[in-house]
């Protein structure tokens, strides 16, 4: 049988004339050749191709959100991808250390002919932000220096549904919460009543405590009382939702507890994998951005950066309030020891551990 493929170069296959002719110094052209600026350049280029295989990734994982129902094999790809795209987080905030290798004095030698662009111009992360589910946030933060051409692709990404907006829509539909004559809402919130109860019993007890250290911490326990009750009335957390509190619909966040809650189930371990890895990416981002303010102020000090921001001071104000999947992170709040956990009936517990009846 004839071989019908193409004899195929590994240098071919790969483009290596075009990518590695891709390093062209800006120094060079002003008769300075800068030595590191060939580090500088490839370490962001490789930042940019870490960023294509992210979106090559997380594109997949919205294409099988979008689907009703969402399968369990589905489950198994999602939660797979989003642990390859943590594993290419790691990477990238190593790389950090790379670019740490350059002294200010080395990045001074060709700075200023990079002027005026920036590492806010990269269209790739900000797509990245977007579909995890930082649109809502664009309303309060400029594009940056982008091209007009950047600006429109990126608001018609924003326009998309994002992957928080995925989540909270896979959540809502959790079958658990209310199971023939069983309520988890009903029973939780017993459970909930019951363990405050006992620590104000403990407290007020406890003779080893001062009037005033009692006073405090029974105070302090009303608080957690107050923490619970909008868990407690949806229209309370409605309210706070619409103040930009919550994200994550009523119905959702009591999904994701309970999967937090009973997650040594079989059937819910690999929903709560998926959370988890959801967290696991919003922590790599915030590092990503923290490592870079940081090193933002080794090499700049105080001084501006190369797109006109204030350098060091405007990366470490761009770290907050830029946590997607805060309400996942917030969930420990609502926790209740194990021991205390409402007991599942028999029928729901079969249906989580995969049960079937022999005859």
């Amino acid at each position: 049988m004839v071989n019908q493929f193409k004899a195929l170069n590994y240098n071919d296959y790969l483009n290596l004339d075009t990518l590695l002719s891709s390093q062209s110094f800006e120094s060079e052209k002003y008769g300075q050749v800068a030595h590191d600026e060939m580090l500088f350049i490839i370490t962001h280029q490789t930042y940019e191709l870490w960023f294509k295989q992210i979106l090559h990734e997380l594109l997949s994982v919205l294409e099988f959100f979008s689907a009703i129902p969402l399968s369990e094999k589905k489950l198994h790809s999602i939660s797979s991808r989003l642990g390859r795209i943590i594993r290419i987080q790691n990477v990238i905030n190593q790389q950090i250390g790379i670019l740490e290798t350059m002294t200010p004095l080395d990045f001074l030698d060709f700075r200023n002919y990079l002027i005026p662009a920036s590492g806010f111009q990269s269209r790739q992360f900000r797509e990245i932000e977007l579909r995890l589910g930082l649109s809502h946030h664009l309303s309060n933060c400029s594009y940056g220096p982008f091209s007009n051409e950047d600006i429109i692709y990126l608001e018609k990404i924003a326009d998309q549904h994002s992957l928080l907006e995925f989540l909270d829509a896979w959540l809502s539909r959790t079958p658990f919460l209310e199971f023939n004559d069983f309520s988890f809402w009903d029973s939780y919130r017993s459970a909930v009543e019951q363990m405050l109860n006992d620590d104000a019993k403990i407290i007020e007890n406890n003779h080893l405590l001062t009037a005033e250290k009692r006073r405090q911490q029974l105070a302090q326990l009303q608080l957690t009382r107050q923490g619970f009750s909008c868990l407690f009335d949806e229209h309370l957390y409605t309210s706070y939702k619409e103040e930009g509190k919550f994200q994550l619909n009523h119905a959702a966040t009591l999904a994701a507890l309970f999967i937090q809650l009973y997650r040594d189930e079989p059937m819910l371990q690999l929903p709560f994998r998926v959370l988890t890895r959801l967290m696991d990416i919003d922590a790599q981002l915030t590092n990503w951005r923290s490592n870079h303010a940081l090193m933002a102020q080794r090499m700049l000090g105080g001084k501006i950066g190369t797109g006109g921001s204030s350098g060091h001071e405007y990366l470490e104000s761009s770290i907050s309030g830029k946590r997607i999947f805060s309400d996942l992170f917030n969930l420990s709040t609502y926790l209740i020891p194990r021991s205390q956990l409402p007991v599942l009936p028999p029928s729901l517990l079969r249906n989580l551990n995969f049960y079937q009846e022999r005859h």
